[in-house]
């Protein structure tokens, strides 16, 4: 595996639909994109709906044509043939043979993806155990729930071991408990040096799984980063306390914002200055402190307040 150029590579990447007789016109469903994502990273794609997400997917996966611009994978050029057997791919709107089992479509498609049988033989189970479908592998596909049907679908992307994976709502239909182990899988994958490409609108999982992640919007890039860089701190701290007094109110005084109690401390609203003064007043009452965490949104919360300042943005 060269891991000296990015597992998916995009340069000015345009793709427009109903464009006229001479070129002119047309919905711009992605935008002169241009992004990297390196060897062995877990990369969220994120965007509300109409962002181009699925038609960026498309386009990595040679299903859709660029108007414009490149885009690699592994190092070659989208569509190579080599490359693709080394891509797996869970669709959203998966369709399984309803009539197969799970080991006979798993075997189907590992054969479509070039593995011998041999090899199949091997990685059928493991996979199914991976997965979490091995007692129900030799059940018809039509019997599954849909997060079973999930299960399996994301059973036929490692079937060949890719070594680039795009994950289209992975846990899409999946309960609690089967989102945790989708989030172990991925991780296992990424220790592996497998990278993992996803695209969800589940900004929780995200935020839980991904090292880096891209936010489009009307078919631009408008944000990347690490997960750490998308969620500013929003002005909370919340106060740990090796002992609670019961004139605490009185002690802080006026100082800050959105005072909330609880059994061990306090969160309060402080700017940087505040800051320095709530410790100094807690100090000087006695008032020994155990720890300090400046609270962060969510990514829920800073998707949000972005995908609403670019909209408004763009309607003035």
């Amino acid at each position: 595996m060269d891991r000296s150029t990015p597992a998916v590579s995009v340069r000015g990447l345009s793709k427009v639909y109903g464009r006229g007789l001479f070129g002119g016109g047309g919905f711009r469903a992605v935008d002169e994109l241009t992004l990297e994502v390196g060897r062995g990273q877990v990369f969220g794609l994120l965007g509300p709906n109409g962002a181009g997400k699925t038609t960026l997917v498309k386009m990595l996966l040679g299903l859709a044509r660029p108007t414009s611009g490149e885009a690699q994978l592994l190092g070659a050029p989208v569509g190579d043939p080599l490359v693709r057997r080394k891509i797996g791919y869970l669709p959203e709107g998966h369709r399984f043979p309803p009539y197969l089992t799970g080991v006979q479509m798993l075997n189907l498609f590992g054969e479509m993806c070039g593995c011998e049988r041999d090899k199949l033989a091997r990685r059928v189970p493991e996979v199914l155990e991976l997965v979490g479908m091995r007692d129900a592998a030799k059940r018809k596909l039509r019997e599954f729930s849909k997060g079973m049907t999930q299960r399996m679908g994301l059973a036929q992307a490692l079937i060949h071991e890719p070594e680039l994976i795009i994950l289209d709502e992975p846990t899409d239909g999946v309960d609690p408990v089967g989102r945790a182990a989708v989030r172990q899988i991925v991780q296992g994958l990424k220790e592996r040096g497998v990278t993992v490409f996803i695209n969800s609108h589940l900004l929780q999982e995200v935020e839980l799984i991904c090292d880096r992640v891209v936010i489009m919007v009307k078919g631009k890039l408008v944000r990347e980063g690490a997960i750490e860089d998308l969620t500013p701190r929003n002005g909370r701290y919340r106060f740990e306390l090796a002992s609670v007094p019961p004139n605490l109110r009185v002690i802080l005084g006026d100082l800050g914002a959105g005072f909330d109690a609880h059994e061990r401390g306090f969160e309060l609203q402080l700017s940087d200055a505040e800051l320095d003064q709530c410790i100094d007043l807690l100090r000087a009452a006695g008032v020994s402190i155990r720890g300090i965490l400046a609270r962060r949104l969510n990514l829920e919360q800073a998707f949000i307040q972005l995908v609403k300042a670019q909209q408004q943005g763009g309607a003035k």
